[in-house]
């Protein structure tokens, strides 16, 4: 079977580059064709750094890094360096990259792979504000029908927001984002934060990853206790969610994942809850469905699964 084509769009962060490393790790069922960057937990310059800094932590300097847009589409931008630290992956003691950033705009890339891609061939996997995949259904439209599946990791319903009462981080910072994507009529899988708390790495699981021996997975356990220290105050153990791994683990396994046909929409207009992902479980709208949303992860399998891939890595 051929590798599934993924574009990967994000803000690293800690999770989000456990989400890279553990695509990175399944060469047989992913392929990496490039990888966009976006401000979000950390501007622009620091989110495009750190994804070069992991794709090298990986021994992947072949894949491309572009860098995009550096502001939302309307408002102002909002950064979580409360979380991710100055550097959005503080924690790991990685090296000023080699490897230098495309010269091509993230919009123009995106745009230009999925009009010379045959239609329906490349997923675009969504680690943090969707500005970059908006932008690029608003400067070409004819690419929407060419997207195979927008996957992303972002909004909520049964728990609420991480970011504001009704609001997720990741689709708060730029809703009309979002907004766009999941009116545009290309399959959507979302991975909200109601399954992402349900992916709790333990310590006792960051020490099988640091047991493996691979440069990459010790550096990456050692991101995860950094991330770890966020949070305390909201989970009654010391285990902490990986959010954005798991649009990943949805790529190699969605069996493990409990999921159902919605209607969302994301609220653009609400001072109160504006970002809210407002998911029609129940479907008591009739709304048509545009939207796969994710609800819990079989969490045994997918760190097992984790374990593997990133400990392949050198």
């Amino acid at each position: 079977m051929r590798a599934r084509k993924i574009i990967i769009d994000t803000d690293p962060g800690h999770d989000d580059a456990f989400a890279i490393l553990f695509a990175l790790g399944s060469p047989e069922e992913l392929e990496v064709v490039g990888i966009t960057t976006v401000a979000g937990n950390v501007p622009l310059p620091l989110t495009s750094l750190n994804a070069l800094k992991v794709i090298e932590l990986a021994k992947r300097p072949d894949v491309p890094v572009y860098a995009g847009c550096a502001a939302p589409m309307v408002r102002t931008l909002l950064t979580a360096e409360h979380i991710h630290g100055e550097t959005g992956i503080d924690g790991a003691e990685l090296p000023h990259p080699v490897v230098p950033l495309q010269r091509e705009h993230a919009v123009n890339f995106m745009v230009r792979t999925l009009m010379e891609a045959p239609e329906g061939e490349i997923t675009i996997c969504t680690l943090g504000p969707m500005t970059n995949v908006a932008m690029a259904m608003t400067m070409e439209p004819r690419i929407i029908p060419r997207i195979r599946e927008v996957v992303l990791m972002g909004g909520g319903f049964f728990e609420g927001g991480n970011t504001t009462p009704a609001a997720e981080f990741n689709i708060f910072v730029d809703p009309h984002a979002a907004h766009k994507v999941f009116a545009s009529g290309v399959p959507v899988t979302m991975a909200g934060i109601d399954c992402t708390y349900t992916a709790q790495m333990t310590p006792e699981w960051l020490q099988d990853l640091r047991n493996t021996g691979s440069h990459a997975a010790v550096q990456a356990a050692n991101l995860a206790d950094f991330f770890r220290q966020y949070g305390s105050h909201k989970f009654p153990t010391e285990a902490r969610p990986i959010h954005d791994a798991c649009v990943t683990g949805y790529l190699l396994a969605p069996e493990i994942y409990d999921q159902r046909m919605c209607h969302v929409t994301v609220d653009i207009s609400s001072p109160v809850t504006i970002g809210m992902t407002v998911v029609d479980w129940w479907g008591v709208t009739g709304n048509d469905k545009n939207c796969n949303v994710l609800r819990r992860v079989d969490a045994d399998a997918f760190f097992a699964l984790m374990l593997e891939r990133i400990g392949s890595l050198p």
